[in-house]
Formats: C-alpha cells, structure tokens, sequence
C-alpha cells in the first residue's frame, strides 16, 4: 500500500483520537470516575462481584471500603480456577488468554489475566495511539514506508485445558489485526520461536533484508540485537543496515543508562525516542511530546487508577487515594482495577507525577526493588540518575548492574556493594565510585545522612563483572528474553552472591 495512502488513513484516524483524548485531557476526573462504575457495573454478577458486592458500591469510598487491595498471592487460586476453564470469576465475558510473568524478584511464574476488552481496548489501542501521537509530533514522518521491528518476549504461546498463556508479546502477536502484522517484521513464524537465542539469529537473518523505519522493544535485548546484526552485516553503525531508521519505542527499563550506547548505534542527530509504559496487567502511559521524559497517562484504556504513597506502604494493608488526590513529585505505589478483571491490584511499580494538567508520570522503580536495610531509602531512579552522571563525567558506559547491601557488624559499618557489567570501562574505577557516591549524596538526603561519617554507610564496593556475565546469569535462570530484566537493587544479598559465584572480575 503506498504511504501516502497509508499516511491519509493514519491522519484520519488521528483527527478522530484526539477528540477523545481531548475528553480525559480536559475531564480526567470525570472519566474515570464514569470508567469506575462501568467496570462494577458490568462485573456485578460474577463471583468477585457478589462477593464484594458490587452492585451497593455507590462510590469510591464505598469501593475503597468493600474491595480489598490485593497482590498476585491473594487472586491466585481464582485465577487458577479461571485455567481450568471456570469463567465469570473475575471479569463476565470468557478469559481465554493468560500473560505468563515471572517478574524480577520472584522466579515464580504469574499468570495475568487477558480479556478480549483488554486487548481491543487498552493493548491494541494504545499501539495504535503510540503511532498517532508519534505522527502528530512529527509530521514529515516516512514510519510507513517501511516496516517496524519488534522484539517481543521469548515465549511462544502455549495451550492448557483451552486457556492460552504465554509472553504477553507472544499474545499481542497473535492475535495482531492483520494490518499491524503486514507492517511490522520479523514475521510472526519467527517473532512467536521460544528458543531465544535461534530466535535472535532468526531475526537478524529476516530483518537485515527489510526497509526498518522503528524499532520497539526492552533496551537491554534491543542492544543485544543490534549488536548482532553489526557482527552480521560487518557495517559500522545501524544506518547503513537501515538508513531510513528514524524512531525508537523503547519501555521495561530506564533508558538513561542505555542512551549514549543506542546514539553510538545509531548515529543520526534527529533519530527520535518514544518511551511506552506497558506490562501484562496493562498499558498505562506513552510518551506524547518530543524529546521529553515525561508520559501522559492514559485514562480511557478500561483502567482506573489508584496511588499508594511509598512512605505510607504497607502491602495490601496499605491506604490508596485516588487521582484527583496525587501530588507532584511523590514516589507512590500503583494500584489498578481492569477491564481484565483485575480489582484493586498491585503492580509492583511506583511512578511520581510530573504534571498534574494533564497528569504526567515517570517511572522511578519497583516496589520490592529498593534499598531500605540502613534507612537510606535509594530507590532505581537515584541509581540510575547516579550512573548516568558518573559516565558522563567518566566517558564510562554501563551494560548491566546490581546492587546489594552489605550488612554491618559489631566491627564495620554497612555498605552497598554493585556489581557492574561496563561496555567501556572507566580509566580509573575509584573516581567512578566517588562520583558515583557523591551523586547519590546530593540527590539522595536519606543516604547522606547514612554516609555522614560512614557511621552507618561506608563508601561503596564495586565489582568489575566480565563482559556477558549478566547474559550467563540470566541464561542459567532460564530468563533469556524481551521480558526479563536483571534485578536491580535488592534488600537481601541472594542474586548478588549467585552473581558472584560465577566468573567475575574484580575492580581496583
């Protein structure tokens, strides 16, 4: 199909978004108040339903009073049932589809419901509104002259007793519009492999043929790719692989760390980035300005939208208050009710609003992927902040990385010890490391009172990791793929010494 053909179709559907978006821009309150109640209302005859009763909830307090705040542990057994075949648990139109998480703390696999509205109504169009705003940010864009790449996860999709489950990427792709799927590559044989490794080398083979405009996927993996197919194709950088490459959708981690890699890769001054926020229980926000950090929550996707302020955490014994009560830079807590039959769930993020009008997030980590054992409180925004700055400063860039406590004794005070995978290395790790602590010193007040005389905190400990040490650790987890992600920062010292354990180099 020609592009301006495509281009006038896509250009009609934008018209016709933004109106609606409009609406939650100017009403956002009122949107999803009225979103609240259709869910309950739609939901009142299932068995969560009658059991919290539904149908007495007149409003959010009577919502926030009858149904409990809940983690993945609590709904499992329902959704174990919902496995077997039993419907009108959670949501009154048939589950079928199972997104298969394992998540980053915990080896244990998830299974998150998928409806049929949650993947119309929240997956498909939030595909749909990342090309949109994208378009309407760049309006000489060539996108769909060409092809975009996806990198998904590394399941295929798998059935058990008629219920299918797999990465929720494996799902999107298969049940893609057939438009979606003629414009994206590698083909959905290939994009569906579970075997990570032959699917990478089954991507590069296809994709090096094509005519890629974007690219979408995890930095991490998109970096592994990437560099793959230089070794392939012998090039110097990406653009003589694919010279009308012009726009990159990236989500799953921080992408600061990554950035300078990825401009190196890709050395074009207008070369765009686009972050998504996505996960299995849903799509909650898109990047909708140019070079901006910022991503505006979406609230018409079937989702409402509850906070838990981080000082205040407690689990599902928490206290949530919703939208209209947030406040700028806060660190919070997400919690979600879905039109995938997900009440009042905990996802296991925390962003902090950047803009209450319209309301803008970022991202700033993982409930359980903290530092709290001195009471420094460093969450990943702060270590990652931290680096990004220490590179700078450094020429130093950094692959991947972990960090763990190292716990005080009668003797010694406490420290953090990291564990860093570098791309370049620095000339000297101990100027890293000061410049590293004396970051987090200044960004951080909690730490620096725990540093102040190394009283409780000593200077930290960095170790020099051999280069794919992370890729082995995760390969040996059975973890290799779009979806997974190195763990962090960690309260306990369990992945770091399983880290350790394997070969490693230690820094100066």
């Amino acid at each position: 199909m020609p592009f301006t053909i495509v281009n006038s179709i896509i250009s009609w559907f934008l018209k016709k978004r933004k109106h609606q978006m409009e609406l939650f821009l100017k009403y956002p309150i009122d949107v999803q108040h009225e979103l609240l109640f259709n869910l309950l209302s739609k939901a009142e005859l299932t068995e969560i339903g009658q059991k919290y009763q539904f149908s007495a909830i007149k409003n959010y307090t009577d919502f926030a009073n009858k149904v409990p705040i809940q983690q993945y542990e609590s709904i499992e057994p329902l959704i174990e049932s919902t496995r077997k075949g039993k419907q009108n648990v959670f949501w009154p139109t048939p589950i079928r589809w199972f997104a298969k998480s394992s998540g980053t703390t915990n080896s244990k696999s998830k299974f998150i419901p998928v409806s049929d509205e949650a993947l119309e109504d929240c997956h498909f169009e939030a595909g749909k509104d990342m090309l949109c705003l994208y378009i309407n940010n760049n309006p000489d864009t060539e996108l769909f002259s060409g092809k975009g790449l996806r990198l998904g996860g590394s399941s295929a999709v798998y059935e058990d007793n008629e219920t299918f489950f797999g990465d929720l990427s494996a799902i999107i792709i298969e049940n893609m519009p057939f438009w979606a799927d003629f414009s994206s590559s590698p083909k959905q044989e290939i994009a569906l492999m579970g075997e990570w490794e032959s699917k990478m080398k089954a991507i590069v083979e296809e994709t090096i043929h094509e005519d890629i405009t974007s690219l979408v996927g995890v930095p991490s993996w998109m970096l592994v790719l990437l560099n793959k197919v230089l070794e392939r194709t012998g090039k110097e950088n990406i653009l003589e692989v694919w010279p009308n490459l012009e726009v990159y959708f990236h989500g799953g981690v921080n992408f600061n760390p990554y950035r300078e890699q990825f401009k190196k890769l890709i050395p074009k001054k207008d070369f765009k980035y686009f972050e998504i926020y996505n996960a299995s229980e849903g799509f909650f926000a898109l990047q909708d300005q140019n070079d901006s950090q910022d991503l505006l929550l979406m609230l018409d996707y079937g989702i409402f939208y509850e906070f838990i302020p981080m000082n205040e955490f407690n689990g599902e014994n928490s206290n949530a208050i919703p939208l209209q009560k947030v406040q700028l830079n806060i660190n919070y807590a997400i919690v979600i009710t879905t039109n995938g039959g997900l009440w009042r769930y905990l996802i296991g993020d925390t962003v902090k609003f950047t803009s209450l009008e319209p309301y803008r997030i970022r991202v700033t980590g993982r409930t359980k992927h903290f530092i709290n054992v001195f009471g420094e409180e460093l969450i990943i925004e702060n270590t990652e902040e931290a680096l990004h700055i220490a590179c700078l400063k450094t020429g130093a860039e950094v692959s991947e990385y972990t960090v763990a406590p190292i716990f005080m004794t009668d003797e010694k005070s406490g420290a953090h010890e990291w564990l860093i995978e570098f791309k370049t290395e620095p000339k000297c790790l101990n100027t890293f490391a000061t410049i590293l602590d004396n970051t987090l010193k200044e960004i951080n007040s909690d730490y620096e009172a725990k540093r102040y005389l190394n009283m409780t905190l000593t200077e930290p400990k960095i170790n020099l990791a051999k280069k794919g040490l992370f890729y082995k650790w995760l390969k040996k987890q059975g973890k290799l793929g779009g979806q997974h992600k190195i763990p962090r920062l960690s309260n306990s010292r369990k992945h770091l010494d399983e880290l350790l354990e394997m070969e490693f180099a230690v820094g100066c």
